[in-house]
């Protein structure tokens, strides 16, 4: 059984709740004097408390996935690096990977279509960045043999793991659920960290004389899995959708691109780039470029494009409630603006998982395959 599986979950918590039902019951007879007892009752408690730590320990895991396996938890990931060509006319995305999805029949890519572990090489930003590729099943079907389909690119906040997206949200699952029961079109989604340069939070801007972040995911990404997957090259076929960190650079990058992304959505996201210790100095003194980040700035006085975007915020819970607001004040035509406001919700999975599913049938809607 995997760390994020539910039994192991239930499974501790049974153990803790039968440990402390034990406790209760041995420990009259535990009260008398003596080694023998005294060494009885610490060893209740601690293995009580252990469990108990275990539990709660794994539920936090398992709402957050801070660690993805056993072998990621005790730090016996040993995944070598891998090599990508930047020779002219190389590919820019190697497949490493092949994993089936957990629905009916995932073993099968077109019944359950299929996820790919990738290695995305940034021709313009000279950025490498490991990614994982859903497909549904329908890019597997004969029928469906020279179709083309949209993509959206779906972003962690920060740090995050692409791992995330998979375990904790369940992007793929949801995709494929929501696509069978007709909610949404068949739709890739490419899957990653903002975190592009780690360990350092580029908050997806170029910065001067380091990591080209906004380069790498407005025009090198798109740009590379349309050469390699069955994705068209118009803003209609892009959308983006991100979370926290990962939300302020869906909006960010749509607004300024709206020649690469028709739509974009973020979940709890925030407004202004992020300044402190993991950020270091982003604009190097450009205040045009600190300005340009800060998305209400921007909606203020730049031109807005054919752009829609989705907020969400909840009435408790959130900090974003007030921007949120003025972002979808700003909004003027021909851009659009929808949002999801939840009577209460925390900047957590929990809250997330509740936003994906009507975020990505939003984001379908805006989006075309041709």
């Amino acid at each position: 059984m995997g760390l994020t599986s539910n039994k192991v979950l239930a499974l501790a918590i049974l153990v803790a709740l039968l440990l402390f039902a034990a406790t209760i019951w041995l420990w009259p007879r535990l009260a008398r004097r003596g080694w023998r007892a005294m060494s009885g009752r610490i060893g209740l408690l601690l293995v009580t408390q252990l469990a108990l730590f275990a539990a709660v320990g794994l539920a936090a895991n398992n709402s957050f996935l801070f660690y993805g396996s056993w072998s990621d938890l005790f730090g016996q990931k040993q995944d070598l690096g891998v090599v990508v060509d930047h020779s002219a006319g190389g590919k820019r995305i190697k497949v490493v990977e092949k994993q089936k999805l957990d629905v009916p029949g995932g073993s099968r890519p077109a019944t359950g279509g299929q996820i790919q572990k990738v290695v995305i090489a940034g021709e313009k930003s000279k950025i490498d960045s490991p990614a994982y590729v859903y497909l549904p099943p329908e890019y597997f079907q004969p029928k469906y043999a020279k179709s083309t389909f949209p993509a959206a690119l779906v972003l962690t906040g920060y740090p995050g793991t692409a791992e995330n997206l998979l375990k904790g949200l369940k992007y793929p699952r949801t995709a494929y659920q929501q696509a069978k029961a007709g909610r949404m079109q068949p739709m890739i989604l490419v899957m990653l960290r903002p975190t592009v340069a780690p360990p350092r939070d580029t908050e997806c801007v170029d910065i001067p004389g380091g990591p080209k972040a906004e380069t790498f995911f407005a025009k090198d990404l798109p740009k590379a899995v349309s050469a390699t997957y069955r994705v068209g090259t118009k803003p209609q076929n892009w959308g983006f959708i991100g979370n926290s960190t990962g939300g302020y650079c869906a909006l960010k990058i749509a607004l300024h691109h709206p020649e690469q992304f028709a739509a974009s959505a973020g979940l709890s996201a925030y407004y202004k780039a992020a300044d402190d210790p993991t950020t270091g100095d982003l604009f190097h003194g450009n205040k045009k470029e600190k300005n340009r980040a800060n998305l209400l700035w921007s909606l203020d006085h730049l031109p807005q494009g054919k752009s829609s975007f989705l907020v969400t915020t909840s009435k408790e819970g959130e900090g974003n409630l007030k921007p949120t607001l003025q972002f979808i004040d700003k909004v003027k035509s021909p851009a659009r603006v929808s949002s999801i406001t939840l009577d209460s919700g925390g900047h957590n999975f929990n809250t997330w998982r509740r936003e994906i599913p009507p975020a990505l049938e939003w984001i379908s809607g805006r989006l075309s395959a041709s």
